[in-house]
């Protein structure tokens, strides 16, 4: 599926040194797990609020994507604003009009996600009550114009413009979130009520994760332009979130924590690699999925190092409200 739009996204995040200069590593996801320089100091309230900051994010990104408005002008709104404190704004293309989806399942998909990312945001804000945060700022323009300058690509990319930029949209966010309500499950104090509403919506989190990622391999039949831009993306979030290095092996051997859309030869049962797997599910050699903490999560949200003492930029251009940030 290689069109003009698709081979505009082909370079999409090439380069980490370029992204941090910029702060376009437009990678966003769901964030679910304290800093682990900063554990014992976090509170379950702390960690709810923080995941409410970027279930924002992403209904925000879905409801834009079906309906073309927020989620506080939708027929029956989500507040953005509470507990008396301002909300931020969302920042978009000034043209901006909802995705013109030409595929059905892909639409019908889109619409599922919108209405699933705004009851979790109205979930957590039900669950903190009068400690949850208001909505920060949101940038779904520059963030994404920013990705489009460090990759050379001209000024703009428009995740929706179609149903192929949509679902490298829809990539960006998910498979991050994933690895952040697993880096939570075993630091969230409260077992009984917290930890099972946190691994429900993990459970959630990883349907709309496998969910994209079989639809562009689908779209590309498993070894176009939207597989390799995946590639990327993948290699730019490992990369922001292990500046260093990553110490875990993927599924297809490569040393990161993030693997994109392809095929890999495996072995089966002690034969030679001979068989051809995809690799659909962004796990280790184990076949077990990633777990971030807060401080990589932020580095791939902002754009940032995971330790820096600030993290504002690309989606947050104000940072995020509450304690972790």
């Amino acid at each position: 599926m290689a069109n003009t739009e698709t081979k505009q996204l082909d370079s999409i995040i090439s380069s980490r040194r370029a992204l941090l200069t910029l702060g376009g590593a437009a990678l966003a996801g769901l964030a679910f797990a304290p800093r682990a320089e900063a554990q014992s100091a976090v509170s379950d309230t702390d960690i709810l609020n923080f995941a409410l900051n970027l279930e924002y994010l992403e209904a925000q990104f879905y409801n834009l994507a079906v309906s073309g408005v927020t989620i506080d002008k939708l027929p029956t709104p989500i507040p953005v604003s509470v507990n008396g404190a301002a909300a931020g704004t969302v920042t978009l293309k000034p043209s901006f009009m909802k995705v013109p989806f030409a595929l059905p399942p892909i639409q019908a998909y889109a619409m599922e996600t919108a209405i699933e990312e705004g009851k979790h945001v109205s979930f957590l804000q039900g669950a903190l009550g009068t400690a949850a945060v208001s909505m920060p700022d949101i940038d779904l323009y520059n963030s994404f114009n920013a990705l489009a300058m460090v990759a050379g690509l001209g000024s703009s990319f428009d995740p929706f413009a179609s149903d192929a930029t949509f679902l490298i949209g829809a990539y960006i966010f998910e498979d991050v979130g994933v690895s952040a309500y697993h880096g939570a499950a075993g630091l969230i104090k409260d077992k009984k009520t917290i930890l099972p509403a946190a691994v429900g919506i993990h459970a959630v989190e990883a349907y709309h994760a496998g969910l994209v990622r079989t639809s562009i391999n689908a779209l590309d039949a498993g070894t176009g332009t939207l597989n390799t831009i995946t590639q990327k993306i993948s290699a730019a979030r490992s990369m922001l979130a292990n500046p260093s290095s990553a110490s875990t092996t993927t599924y297809t051997g490569s040393k990161a924590d993030d693997i994109g859309l392809t095929t890999t030869m495996v072995s089966l049962n002690g034969t030679s690699a001979s068989y051809s797997s995809s690799t659909i599910v962004d796990c280790d050699s184990n076949s077990i999925g990633w777990g971030r903490t807060t401080s990589q999560v932020l580095a791939i949200v902002t754009g940032t190092d995971p330790s820096a003492t600030s993290h504002k930029g690309v989606f947050f251009p104000s940072g995020l409200n509450g304690n972790i940030k």
